[in-house]
C-alpha cells in the first residue's frame, strides 16, 4: 500500500520511530507498516543534541543503512531542513528521495542558542509551496509546536497555521504536545489533513484516539529514552553485583 493510502485507513498508523538499522529491523519483526526515524534519538546515539547538531551527511549515513535492512516506507525527520534555504532544503529532501524515502517531518520552527523559535507561518507557508512544486511525490508531514511550547493560544494558532498549510501543498499535519481528546478533535474537525499525535503521558489509548479522528501516531525518542534507562540499569546491576546473572535473567521467564 502506498504510504500516503496509510494515513486514511480506519485504524490509524502506528509508525514505529527507529534510529539505526538494529532498532528498523526490531520494528519489522514486530509488524510495524511503516518506519519514521527520530531526529532525538539519532542525535542522542551519535552524541549529539537534538535541534539539527548533527549533519545532513551523517543523518544521511544513518539513513542508508535502515533502507539497507528493510524495505518497509520510510519517513526522515528533517527537523527545519538542513539548511538556510528553500533549495538547500530542496536538494536535502531529493537526496532522500534518490535512497528511496517516501516522507518528511518538516517543523515551522528552528532551535537558535538551545530554544525552539516557530518561523512566520505565511513565510513558512511559502517555502512548503515550493517544496511541494519541487518534490511532488514526497509525503510533507509538516510538524507545529504550539502545544509543544504550551502556548497561551496553543490551538487557534495551531489551527491557523493547519489550515495554512493544508492550501500550500503539506500531506500531514504532526502536532505534538496535543493530549487533549477536545484539542484533538478540534484539528481534525478544523484542518483538511490527517491529524498525526506524539507519545505523551497523557495522550490517551489508540482507541480513543481513533475515534477522535487520529490518522497517525508517532513514538518520538522515547522508545530509545526507554531503552536507554533500561541500558543503564542493567549496567548498574552488573556493576553492582559484580555478576553477569542479570544479563540472563529474562531467559527464565
Amino acid at each position: 500500500m502506498h504510504f500516503a493510502a496509510l494515513h486514511h485507513q480506519p485504524a490509524p498508523l502506528i509508525i514505529a520511530n527507529v534510529w539505526d538499522a538494529s532498532s528498523a529491523l526490531a520494528a519489522q519483526q514486530a509488524g510495524y507498516r511503516a518506519l519514521g526515524t527520530s531526529s532525538a534519538a539519532i542525535a542522542a546515539m551519535l552524541g549529539y543534541d537534538d535541534g539539527e547538531a548533527i549533519s545532513f551527511d551523517e543523518l544521511l549515513f544513518m539513513v542508508t543503512r535502515i533502507r539497507a535492512v528493510t524495505a518497509l516506507p520510510l519517513s526522515v525527520d528533517l527537523e527545519a531542513g538542513y539548511s538556510e534555504t528553500t533549495p538547500g532544503i530542496i536538494e536535502n529532501i531529493q537526496r532522500l528521495a534518490q535512497l528511496g524515502v517516501v516522507g518528511i517531518n518538516l517543523e515551522d520552527s528552528r532551535v537558535i542558542h538551545g530554544e525552539r523559535q516557530p518561523e512566520n507561518a505565511s513565510a513558512f507557508a511559502t517555502k512548503l509551496g515550493q517544496i511541494r512544486q519541487a518534490c511532488p511525490e514526497m509525503f510533507l508531514n509538516i510538524r507545529t509546536d504550539g502545544f509543544l511550547l504550551n502556548d497561551d493560544n496553543a490551538l487557534n494558532e495551531t489551527r491557523r497555521r493547519g489550515q495554512l498549510y493544508a492550501a500550500n501543498g503539506a500531506d500531514g499535519f504532526f502536532v505534538p504536545g496535543v493530549t487533549r481528546e477536545e484539542d484533538i478533535r478540534a484539528l481534525v474537525r478544523d484542518v483538511p489533513l490527517p491529524l498525526n499525535v506524539m507519545c505523551m503521558p497523557a495522550l490517551g489509548d489508540f482507541s480513543t484516539l481513533a475515534a477522535s479522528g487520529v490518522r497517525r501516531i508517532s513514538m518520538g525518542n522515547f522508545v530509545h529514552s526507554a531503552i536507554q534507562t533500561r541500558l543503564k540499569d542493567l549496567l548498574l546491576t552488573i556493576q553492582n553485583e559484580q555478576s553477569f546473572a542479570g544479563v540472563f535473567s529474562h531467559e527464565s521467564h
